[in-house]
């Protein structure tokens, strides 16, 4: 398939380290000298410590672990992150330069870029000091210090950083638990394995959470994209430019660059990736999603297109430029289970999977979209309509346009009529499409 989703427009690290605190949890907050002080003499007397008490200061102070460059690491839903261990016991993250007071600290800021509903950071589990998890070290300092601990009361921390993860968990059974009641068994994510199955989405709201970022679709998006959908009776792709504004955590879609290939066809797709990323650079946008059809069959996202949509997440996501969705749009054309002659167009989203089970399938989850009514058709609208219609002129499964859609119209008739939902507000577009429905009228 096309890559051109690994791109994403990176930042400049900041040009003074930044100490981020988020996320800290109660066990991993830094010790005071008089309480570091405190620590090691009760450490000598023999009392019980629980994880809580133990800080990568204390580590350092007694020699379990040594300062330095890219020594500690995070492996997160496909994404990795590197960290420098500062003299102090402080994480400085590699890719920024940002400075973070505790692993937990540093796990949820990096985590919430991967998936923004993230919770906390399970620091001490999820950090790795030379490929070995901290927590294990938090284990040696206590064997060497507190010989006679209950290992039970000691695992008191791990504990508690494992709730959040169980918790995800735990909604994620509900959910499926809550559809088996409702709706056929093809939508439950956890039940069938297979690629083709297709899935009901899940609202924010029914999974506890509100919409982690406001879209806004044009119209000339929407036109050009549900015509492309409606040209052939395979399946078709395509990519998504705009703009996201992290200030007001808006995605603003202003342009739909439909793949003038086959999705089969592995050798034409680096030309169109190109072509693409050329369109994107010239028209000084950024990709923020990808749009595919289902011809005839309901606008729902399969198994496969659940993975692919958490794929192009990961890659869209740039890791030292914060958060930034990646938005996935179905188009359904010729469902005859659609209300109307119009288009099912479906935006979604996919929430991660627990992280303690990464091969899970997400959720994918409905998103509530604002439909911006261009003033009026673009020259680059139009091109791209009469590109489509050359390379699906002669193809054979090109969609027979003087077919019966209905007793009462015929296929050309629907295309029509869906199309006219995403008209702009210069009334003037529908001489000018007439020259491409006349295209249509003449191909084979």
């Amino acid at each position: 398939s096309i890559s051109v989703c690994s791109l994403s427009s990176g930042s400049e690290p900041p040009s003074s380290p930044q100490v981020v605190e988020e996320g800290a949890d109660e066990e991993d907050e830094e010790l005071s000298g008089a309480e570091d002080a405190d620590l090691r003499a009760s450490s000598g007397r023999g009392s019980l410590l629980t994880r809580r008490g133990i800080t990568l200061r204390v580590l350092l102070k007694d020699g379990l672990v040594e300062p330095g460059d890219g020594i500690l690491s995070i492996h997160y839903l496909g994404k990795t992150f590197v960290g420098d261990l500062l003299n102090d016991g402080k994480i400085r993250w590699v890719e920024t330069g940002q400075i973070f007071n505790s692993p937990s600290a540093w796990a949820t800021h990096c985590k919430r870029l991967v998936n923004p509903a993230k919770k906390s950071g399970c620091g001490w589990a999820s950090v790795r000091y030379r490929g070995q998890k901290l927590v294990q070290y938090k284990t040696t300092w206590l064997h060497k210090y507190q010989p006679s601990a209950d290992m039970s009361l000691i695992s008191e921390g791990e504990d508690d950083e494992m709730g959040d993860d169980d918790e995800e968990e735990g909604k994620t059974t509900m959910l499926v638990e809550d559809k088996n009641k409702n709706v056929p068994e093809y939508s439950c994510v956890c039940l069938d394995r297979d690629p083709h199955t297709l899935v009901e989405l899940s609202a924010f709201s029914a999974i506890n959470r509100f919409q982690p970022f406001n879209v806004a679709v044009s119209s000339n998006v929407l036109l050009l994209m549900d015509f492309h959908c409606h040209l052939t009776t395979s399946e078709v792709v395509g990519y998504l430019g705009g703009r996201w504004d992290t200030n007001t955590q808006l995605l603003t879609v202003l342009r739909a660059f439909p793949c003038r290939t086959r999705l089969a066809d592995k050798d034409a797709a680096p030309a169109v990736e190109e072509e693409i990323c050329q369109n994107l650079f010239m028209r000084g946008l950024s990709l923020v999603g990808w749009y595919h059809s289902h011809p005839r069959g309901p606008a729902l996202p399969s198994l496969q297109d659940i993975d692919s949509q958490m794929d192009h997440q990961l890659r869209l996501q740039g890791s030292s430029n914060g958060f930034q969705p990646c938005l996935g749009i179905i188009c359904g054309p010729y469902y005859h289970g659609n209300q109307g002659v119009a288009s099912t167009i479906t935006p979604f989203w996919v929430v991660p999977p627990p992280e303690q089970r990464p091969n899970d399938y997400g959720i994918p989850v409905a998103v509530e979209v604002t439909y911006v009514q261009d003033n009026f058709l673009t020259t680059d609208v139009l091109n791209e309509m009469m590109l489509l219609v050359e390379f699906y002129r002669s193809a054979p499964d090109l969609v027979q346009f003087s077919q019966m859609w209905s007793p009462n119209s015929s296929v050309l008739d629907k295309i029509k009529a869906s199309l006219s939902g995403h008209a702009p507000k210069d009334q003037a577009y529908a001489q000018i499409l007439e020259h491409v429905y006349n295209q249509l009228r003449s191909t084979p």
